[in-house]
């Protein structure tokens, strides 16, 4: 219980600390200027350099209990980017927050989020090439990392950035656009990513592919945002992944709304959340299972340095081909909810301080209980810290 007030006293002392002397004015978006700007005229002047950061002092507590505080780097990505030709463009994206491992599929640590070259094709259509992330819908995915304190399970078991290509369209005169990719379906090697628990009737493939087709738009004069898409994966030997992402966007002002929603049908688990949970009884890792979720972000500017959020989202694990007479196809649910104030106190510098609570419950079924010994939890975890998307070029 002391635990307790001690982390709630944090929290409104950051508050009160926000709320004091700030401006009325709003403004809708705001474009920083480089720490370095002795190069946006000569040769370096179409050349973007970035260092996306997220650092924090968190305390983590499970049921309640506060387990361990510490201060952590929990996001460190360089940036560059830029064009190199009248119809050639770059990026580039490397994380120091993550272990390197060399050891991928696709020859390319999986430190590199992102090292891949835009060719304009004609005004409408782009070609992509090299490392991107997968643009299978949804607005928690394609936000700057650094601005989710925690990801919904899918996405955070999920491997995002692929090597592959892709082909972007955009209707003439219309909102619309349409990308379609053909990317690797993972990075980790077939051993790495079902371990030894592989079930005797399934067989690595010689292609381990997805194809993505995404469809965006806007509405209602830009207010309203769609980003939907479909995923077919190859996870092995007649074993697929078919996967549905439907991203929503809505902003007015001062008020933004996202919500995203995840359908994730797998013959064979790839996110391993069911058969992590069974392994100590199971001699295979799951198969037939299904993944459901719901994101829901809110934000709204209250003064010109002062953003509040909110996000909650749940998730549903399905168990289909579980071996039990009477089905309970229900593994695991769980819901979570980050409450964050965000201060900016910089005119001309993008360097915000935040606090955020992430709490987390997991609750399993009866099936799950009884016959795999899992036991219902929460977790949370406080954090103060600064996010700071540095333009340095």
């Amino acid at each position: 219980m002391q635990n307790n007030k001690y982390l709630i006293s944090l929290f409104f002392l950051f508050l009160s600390f926000i709320s004091t002397g700030q401006k009325t004015t709003l403004e809708e978006s705001k474009t920083y200027p480089p720490l370095i700007s002795n190069f946006q005229t000569g040769p370096l002047k179409d050349i973007d350099m970035l260092l996306n950061t997220q650092m924090a002092f968190s305390n983590y507590l499970v049921d309640s209990e506060l387990m361990k505080s510490n201060f952590t780097v929990n996001n460190l990505r360089f940036e560059i980017k830029g064009k190199i030709h009248d119809k050639v463009y770059f990026r580039f994206r490397n994380r120091y927050s993550k272990v390197p491992d060399p050891n991928t599929i696709d020859n390319i640590s999986r430190t590199v989020d992102l090292a891949h070259i835009i060719i304009d094709v004609n005004s409408q259509s782009k070609l992509t090439i090299g490392k991107m992330i997968g643009d299978w819908g949804g607005y928690e995915l394609l936000m700057n990392p650094i601005e989710n304190l925690a990801f919904n399970n899918i996405i955070e078991k999920s491997d995002i950035f692929l090597v592959g290509a892709a082909y972007t369209y955009s209707i003439p005169d219309s909102k619309s656009k349409f990308n379609v990719q053909l990317l690797n379906s993972r990075t980790k090697t077939f051993e790495e990513q079902y371990g030894i628990n592989v079930p005797p009737n399934i067989n690595e493939t010689e292609t381990p592919f997805v194809f993505v087709g995404n469809w965006k738009n806007s509405f209602f004069k830009g207010k309203l945002e769609t980003s939907y898409s479909y995923c077919f994966n190859i996870d092995a030997e007649d074993t697929y992944r078919n996967y549905f992402t439907l991203g929503n966007k809505f902003k007015n002002h001062k008020f933004t709304l996202y919500y995203d929603f995840h359908y994730s049908l797998e013959d064979l688990d790839n996110k391993g959340i069911v058969s992590k949970s069974i392994k100590k009884q199971e001699m295979y890792a799951a198969q037939d299972v299904t993944y459901i979720e719901n994101w829901l972000r809110a934000e709204y500017r209250i003064k010109q340095k002062v953003n509040l959020l909110l996000t909650i989202m749940n998730h549903n694990a399905y168990w289909n081909g579980n071996s039990e007479l009477n089905k309970n196809n229900k593994f695991l649910y769980s819901y979570g909810f980050i409450p964050t104030i965000e201060y900016s106190p910089f005119e001309d510098l993008n360097l915000k301080f935040f606090i955020g609570y992430v709490g987390r419950k997991y609750n399993y079924s009866a099936f799950a209980e009884s016959t795999y010994n899992a036991m219902d939890y929460s977790t949370g975890q406080l954090s103060i810290g600064i996010i700071s998307p540095l333009l340095i070029l």
